[in-house]
């Protein structure tokens, strides 16, 4: 269960503790759509190797007020007070999917920030020489060309599939995104009936207001992330899968001659998908980012 807090502006913030009790805290920013629920064999991969796991729900997903307009570095001051709120001074941060360019901004603006991780995080939409929408699945093009022509616009196209979402099993969320998933995501979903129920409650509760998380999200994609790569001075661990339809693999590229070279390191993976990318690979990100905080 989620605790809240409240936010120098008034907003509420849900977030939720899980992980090693006085491990190194690790702030780990979720997807889109998306909530504060951590994968359970995450938070547990984490208490084994002395991680505390901070996660919260994103201005607009489930409790946590709407801050409508945000931009992708606006989470960044979000997750200061609540660092502050906790008494954390130093941490590691890591984002998968639409977590991933927060984590990215984390990296360059967030006080205290040691590294970060970024899991098949996108691209910014005006990237030069990137086909932003290229190889993506049809359900995001739809969703993406929804956003292009504003929000009102886009909210329509997302509250019908919130409804759908909140009332599907695991099972019925796998159909529903199946243009989004390649063969090595399906058959990761279908053999490990852990992730299909977590997408099933992440949903659910980060939708189950309405869409608003959902749409700000997407509204942020297409803007400039208020930020230059250039001000990340952090090591950055980058993972992306050849075969990923949510986020494709030239977007991993991109991010892997832009983002500063100094301390970075590439994973970019043949045959791994959107989700087979992180689900066997959670031990050795953990292991990546604890490494620097020995250093």
């Amino acid at each position: 269960m989620a605790q809240q807090f409240k936010l120098p502006d008034g907003r509420n913030i849900d977030y939720f503790l899980s992980g090693a009790k006085d491990g190194f805290p690790l702030i780990w920013i979720h997807g889109t759509p998306g909530a504060y629920l951590p994968i359970p064999s995450f938070s547990a991969v984490c208490e084994e190797k002395g991680v505390k796991v901070i996660t919260s729900s994103r201005a607009g997903y489930g409790g946590s007020t709407r801050n409508k307009g945000r931009r992708i570095v606006d989470a960044v001051s979000d997750i200061q007070a609540l660092k502050e709120h906790l008494g954390i001074a130093k941490c590691l941060v890591g984002g998968w999917s639409g977590g991933g360019p927060h984590a990215l901004a984390c990296a360059a603006r967030l006080r205290g920030c040691v590294a970060a991780l970024c899991v098949a995080g996108g691209a910014p939409y005006e990237a030069e020489g990137l086909d932003f929408l290229a190889g993506q699945g049809e359900d995001n093009i739809q969703e993406y060309h929804a956003a292009l022509k504003g929000e009102t616009e886009l909210q329509e196209f997302c509250r019908p599939q919130r409804l759908d979402l909140l009332k599907s099993d695991a099972a019925q969320v796998t159909e529903a995104m199946s243009s989004l998933l390649p063969d090595v995501d399906k058959q990761t979903l279908l053999g490990n009936d852990e992730m299909g129920q977590y997408m099933v409650d992440m949903f659910q509760e980060g939708l189950k207001t309405n869409a608003d998380g959902w749409v700000d999200d997407d509204m942020a994609f297409i803007e400039p992330w208020g930020f230059d790569l250039a001000e990340i001075k952090v090591p950055v661990f980058q993972y992306q899968g050849s075969e990923d339809k949510m986020v494709p693999y030239a977007h991993g590229e991109w991010l892997a001659k832009h983002l500063p070279q100094e301390s970075l390191r590439n994973h970019l993976l043949q045959g791994e998908g959107h989700i087979s990318i992180f689900v066997g690979r959670m031990e050795g990100m953990i292991d990546e980012l604890l490494a620097v905080t020995k250093q």
